[in-house]
Order: structure tokens, then C-alpha cells, then sequence
């Protein structure tokens, strides 16, 4: 637990906001009289006396019961609602329109009842329901209903913030507070805090957004919950959450019970510490949440939610609206909906957080001392991505005619090449594009026991990189690097650097025992997987080494995005460096300069066979697991496995094609004819296998 200085910048201070109670009176003796007119005064007087005693001690035991509930007319709930409530730290933006978090947890009722928001329906054409919707508009809302600001979220710039800006100008940060105790959990109460946000502007960018943290307590009455501290703290992120117990070193608090959430720059999702956090998954979200300061410290206003559903709706109609707070898109781009729409977390909270709830975020080391080119990459990669996909789902019609002309230009690339004979055996051939696809093909087809045995230890090493990576990351602490912030990014990145390592050397060593198979077979000679193995592994030297050579230099140009077009060259130069390091013996960098000097001429077809071997590769095991969805039961984990696997076992067949295009070009050197086109004839030109290794540097 750390407890955070004054703050440097004047807060604002909690304000609740106090609603009339209206009381209905009933004219019960009036009744009483008319129904029994014959009674005498005096017996009348004893009736209403008893049951006027009779009345008052139910009102007195309903009214006990009720604040063991929590009610007290809400005063208890409103008083833990302002001891917990949350500081908020938001990343400062300096100017207008410019870096930093532009939007405020903001007043609802800032866009209710404002001309400029419309109320749609999910039909086409006029779908217009009202202008200017109340939350009375919006509890008689469908869950197909969408609210629809000004601007396109798709193009946003800065319109939504000055927007945001101008209808909250007279309004104050605030937090809606909502109590609930879980019926199957009676022993815990959530405190929850929603915040909301006029626009998302993450890497899926809508309008609105609503995030949430909680505090859970030991007990289901909030009176005793304010001589408790809460047991753990539950940040929502994007589609899971972070949790801590109230005295984890990450969770800081203001004045010792306010503690500080740092919403990250755009996304919104709440986060402990100031940090460049990593996110790989639906869960963490897929790109970078920013919180690194400086910040701007809040206080916002808390109003609370009463815990009844009727009476939240009577105090906030809104809260039973179960439609889309923005504008209906496509995809992560479709408005979201509000807290009564999530019942994971409104209804069952205390579940949600131990469900979903995880004990780390990890922030990337590179976002603090030893600079961010790295990181930068990866985030700025994710967003523009992002942008990219926005920008065709803002244009399907520019979609179709992309998919158009790529289609047709696919049609007539295979429509230009020659598909057979394929003749697998006799590698040292000229071949044509389909022939060497055909070949590759037929050559794994026909020997698929001992190609899927060559695939087989990708799959064990999938498994033993699976183990390293979980020690790794959530192994104990060694030498005070910890498992969170800075520290966990630091494990990451040693379990994602490991990970390549190991699994790229196995990759390569299955591609080097394919390659040593299929010229064994061309020999006439017999071999298994095994034996494969066994005779690459007696000179791994030049091929490990050219593998850790090019990774390296890929691995630099990478770092910038203007260099992943020269990224891209290298790799495919390099391609072929498998086949020359196990059929001519050549030092690592001697293998390297004869694979880009077999490609240098041939650089097109290499790398449209490189991407096409993969692809296909790659394509059979979704294809797969798509058929299993479809026809069996299988959960989605075994799916995915099975998917994986596939790919793992198909691997010897983008070795094989990579053979046919390494001996493609090998002759085509040796031919002294590198500008010459192979003939289409019925069987290539030939040259000895011992010689082409010669030929070339």
C-alpha cells in the first residue's frame, strides 16, 4: 500500500447530490369510520390504538430490517460512497486537440435532454426516435436502441472533444456510485464507481464509454462497512480486470481510504499505477494503455445509485436503458452499452471479479529508463493498424473493390503459371511457380509419416516454451523483479525473447531435417524423421548461426516502420538459407550471402512462394477448426489447439517448397541464365546436384 503526497494541483471536491423523498399520506381512519359507522367511540378508539401500535411496530421492525439491508434512506450507502471514492488521475493534456486524456468522467445528464443527441432505432432508413432523449426516453428503449452524438466515430478528430467540452461546461467530473450484495454471496458487498466518458478514443474508437472499478467488503451492511477496509479492489480493463488487495504495494491511497486509479489516455481502462502497459487480448485490450504522467488529479462528484432497481430508476431512469450508448457500428466500433446491460457486473459482482479479475498488468520496460523505440513500435504498429481497418469500415464499398482486384490479380497470377507435370523427385529442376507448389505437395502427400514426424517436435517444443513462458511470468519473485508494472513487462519480454529462440531453432531444425530427407529420398536412398534429425544435428553450426545472423539484422530493421519494407527484403533474401546450409558447407555468413545471391534474381516468385507456402499452412488448420465448430461439440480451447497443432505438422511442407525454390534458382545459376525464363516443357532442365553448390559465392 503507498499513500500518495497532497496533491499539486487543487482537486474537486465531493459534492453528493441530494433528492426529495416524496411521501404519500392515506386516509386510513376516514376508512376505518365509513366501514364501521355503528361502533361506539370508545371501542373505535381502542381499534385504531392497536392498530395504529400494530402499524407503527411493523413500520419499526421493517425499518430495522431495512437498514441491516444498507438503506437508512441511502444516507449510510451515500457516506461509504464518499469515504471510498476513488481519486482520479488522468493523463494531463497540454493543449486542446493535442497528447493526453481530453474527455472527464462526466455527468450524464450532460447529454440527456441535449439537442444535439438523437435516439435511433436498429431499423434501416428513418430510424429516428426522438430528438434531445431524456432518461425517461431511454428506460422505454429497446436493447436495439442506439443513442447517436455529432461527428462519425470512425472519423473523429477533434470534433467529439470539443462536443464533450462544450455540454459539459457547466457540469462537474462525477462518479455513480452503486451498492450491491449478491444473492448467493451475502458474506460480501461491492462498492462500485462507474465512470462515464462521451468517446472512446482507443484503437476502437465509439462514442461513449463506460468503465468501473470496485471495492468489496466482508460484510452486506454498509454501516459496518464503514469500520472496515475493503478485502480487494477490482479495476476494469477493456473486457476483463486487474485486482489487488487493499494493501498491495500498487494500489496507492489519498488520506487512507481514497484510493488513485489512472484511466489510460483514451481507452479509459483503469489502471494503479503510472505506466505504458502491454495489452495482448480482448481481456487486456490489444495495443498500449498509457497512464504515464504528468497527470491531472480529480476528485469528482458522487452520486449515488440506490441499490433498489425501482428506486434507481425513479432517481435514474437511465439505468434500465439496455440499448447502445453510441452510434451503431460495426464490430468494436459499435457504441457500447451501459452498467443495467452488463448483469456479470451490476447483478453479480463479487463472481465478475473473481472470474475475470487478474493479478497483473503488464507495463513494458522500455516505457521508462531505457527509452521506448521498441514498445513504440509495437503500439504505433497496433494503431495504425487500427486506423487502417477504420478506415475500410467506414467504406465497404472501398472494401469490395479492394477484395475485387486482389482476387482478380490472384486469378490471373495462377492463370500465368505451369501447374504440370509436378515431378516431385529429381529436385535439382528448373520449375515453374505451380509446378514447385505441386511438387511440394506431392512430395509431403506421398511421405506423410515421416514429414509428420519431422513436425512433431515443433509441437513438443510448443509445450516446453508454454511452461518457461508461465515460470517466467508468474514464477516467484528472483533478485526483486516482481511480476507487475515495469518488473512483470521485464518478464514478458524475457519469456517472449526465449520463446522465439527456442521455438525459432525448432522451426528451423524441422525445415533442415526436411530439406536432409528430401534429397536423401531423391538419392534413392530411405530415411525417418529421426535419422533426419540426427544428420542435420552433426553441423547445426552455420545453420543456428545464420539463424541468430538474419534474425538479428530483421529483428533491428523492424524496430523502425520505415524499415519494415527493407525488413521485408532481407527476410526474403535470407529465405532460403535452410537448403544452402544443409546441402553446401558454407560458414553462417557464407550462407547467408549465397541464399540472397540465389534470391537476388529470382526475388518475386521466392517471395510469392514463401507467402504462399504459409498461407496455405496456415489456412488448413482454422479451416479445420471451423469444420469441428460446425459439426461437433468441441469447446473452443480444443479448437484452437487442434489449429495449432496443424500448422506445427505442416511445417515440412513450406520447407519443401522453400527446397524446390532453392534448386529452382540454384540451376538457374549454375545455367548462367539468371534473366532466362524456365521453358515450359515437360521436364525441365537438369543439373547435377554435386555441382550447384559451386556456382555462386
Amino acid at each position: 500500500m503507498r499513500t500518495s503526497p497532497p496533491p499539486t494541483s487543487p482537486g474537486i471536491a465531493t459534492s453528493p447530490t441530494e433528492r426529495p423523498t416524496t411521501r404519500y399520506a392515506g386516509s386510513f381512519g376516514h376508512a376505518v369510520r365509513r366501514a364501521l359507522p355503528r361502533v361506539p367511540a370508545a371501542a373505535m378508539a381502542l381499534a385504531l390504538a392497536t392498530i395504529v401500535l400494530m402499524a407503527t411496530a411493523g413500520s419499526a421492525f421493517a425499518a430495522a430490517d431495512h437498514r441491516a439491508a444498507g438503506s437508512d434512506d441511502g444516507a449510510t450507502e451515500l457516506r461509504l460512497a464518499r469515504k471510498f471514492a476513488p481519486v482520479v488521475r488522468l493523463v494531463t493534456q497540454a493543449r486542446p486537440c493535442g497528447p493526453g486524456e481530453p474527455y472527464r468522467p462526466t455527468d450524464v445528464d450532460a447529454i440527456l435532454g441535449n439537442p444535439d443527441v438523437a435516439l435511433r432505432g436498429p431499423w434501416d432508413g428513418d430510424n429516428l426516435i426522438t430528438i434531445a432523449p431524456t432518461g425517461a426516453d431511454l428506460a422505454r428503449a429497446t436493447a436495439q436502441d442506439y443513442l447517436d452524438f455529432p461527428g462519425n466515430p470512425l472519423k473523429p478528430g477533434c470534433g467529439y472533444e470539443q462536443w464533450a467540452n462544450a455540454v459539459s461546461a457547466d457540469t462537474r467530473p462525477t462518479l455513480y456510485a452503486h451498492i450491491v450484495v449478491q444473492s448467493d454471496r451475502p458474506d460480501r458487498m461491492a462498492l462500485q464507481y462507474w465512470f462515464y466518458y462521451p468517446f472512446n478514443d482507443y484503437n476502437n474508437k465509439h462514442e461513449s464509454d463506460w468503465e468501473m472499478i470496485q471495492l468489496v467488503f466482508a460484510t452486506s451492511d454498509p454501516q459496518e462497512a464503514l469500520d472496515q477496509v475493503p478485502l480487494q479492489v477490482g479495476f476494469s480493463q477493456h473486457e476483463g480486470a486487474e485486482v489487488a488487495a487493499w494493501d498491495d504495494p500498487k494500489l496507492t491511497h489519498v488520506d487512507g481510504t481514497h484510493p488513485v486509479v489512472y484511466p489510460a489516455a483514451g481507452s479509459h481502462a483503469a489502471y494503479y499505477e503510472s505506466a505504458l502497459y502491454l495489452g495482448r487480448s480482448a481481456q487486456q485490450g490489444f495495443g498500449c494503455d498509457n497512464t504515464l504522467g504528468p497527470s491531472t488529479e480529480l476528485r469528482p462528484v458522487v452520486k449515488l445509485i440506490p441499490s433498489d432497481p425501482a428506486q434507481a430508476r425513479a432517481a435514474y431512469p437511465w439505468t434500465a436503458y439496455l440499448g447502445h450508448w453510441g452510434q451503431h457500428e460495426q464490430a468494436f466500433y459499435d457504441g457500447p452499452t451501459g452498467p443495467a446491460a452488463k448483469p456479470d457486473k451490476w447483478v453479480t459482482p463479487v463472481s465478475w471479479q473473481q472470474e475475470q479479475g487478474r493479478g497483473t498488468s503488464y507495463a513494458v520496460p522500455a516505457g521508462g529508463l531505457f527509452g521506448t523505440a521498441t514498445t513504440d513500435f509495437f503500439c504505433t504498429g497496433v494503431s495504425d493498424g487500427s486506423t487502417v481497418v477504420r478506415i475500410l469500415a467506414d467504406n465497404p464499398g472501398l472494401v469490395a473493390v479492394v477484395l475485387l482486384v486482389v482476387a482478380a490479380v490472384l486469378i490471373w497470377l495462377l492463370s500465368r503459371t505451369t501447374w504440370r507435370p509436378t515431378a516431385p523427385l529429381r529436385l535439382a529442376r528448373r520449375r515453374a511457380w505451380g509446378q514447385i507448389i505441386g511438387a511440394a505437395r506431392r512430395m509431403y502427400h506421398h511421405r506423410a509419416l515421416l514429414f509428420l514426424g519431422i513436425g512433431a517436435p515443433i509441437i513438443v517444443m510448443g509445450l516446453v516454451t508454454a511452461g518457461l513462458q508461465a515460470l517466467i511470468v508468474t514464477g516467484p519473485d528472483v533478485a526483486g523483479v516482481g511480476r507487475g508494472g515495469e518488473a512483470g513487462g521485464f518478464r514478458v519480454t524475457l519469456a517472449a525473447a526465449l520463446t522465439y529462440l527456442l521455438m525459432g531453432a525448432a522451426v528451423v531444425l524441422a525445415q533442415a531435417a526436411t530439406v536432409q530427407a528430401a534429397a536423401t529420398i531423391d538419392g534413392g536412398g530411405t530415411i525417418g524423421a529421426t535419422e533426419a534429425y540426427r544428420m542435420v544435428l552433426r553441423r547445426p553450426g552455420s545453420l543456428l548461426g545464420a539463424f541468430v545472423l538474419a534474425s538479428a539484422l530483421v529483428g533491428v530493421l523492424s524496430l523502425s516502420v520505415f524499415l519494415l519494407p527493407v525488413a521485408f527484403v532481407v527476410t526474403t533474401l535470407f529465405i532460403l538459407f535452410v537448403p544452402v546450409a544443409v546441402l553446401e558447407r558454407r560458414s553462417a555468413v557464407g550462407v547467408l550471402r549465397r541464399s540472397a545471391s540465389l534470391v537476388r534474381h529470382r526475388f518475386w516468385k521466392v517471395a510469392s512462394l514463401m507467402v504462399a507456402s504459409v498461407v496455405v499452412a496456415a489456412a488448413v488448420g482454422p479451416l479445420l477448426g471451423t469444420l469441428l465448430l460446425l459439426t461437433t461439440p468441441a469447446p473452443f480451447a480444443v479448437v484452437n489447439v487442434i489449429s495449432g497443432v496443424t500448422f506445427a505438422l505442416l511445417m515440412p511442407f513450406i520447407a519443401l517448397t522453400l527446397t524446390y525454390a532453392h534448386f529452382d534458382a540454384a540451376v538457374h545459376a549454375h545455367l548462367g541464365g539468371p534473366t532466362r525464363r524456365a521453358p515450359k516443357v515437360l521436364l525441365p532442365e537438369e543439373a547435377p546436384l554435386g555441382e550447384l553448390g559451386a556456382s555462386g559465392p
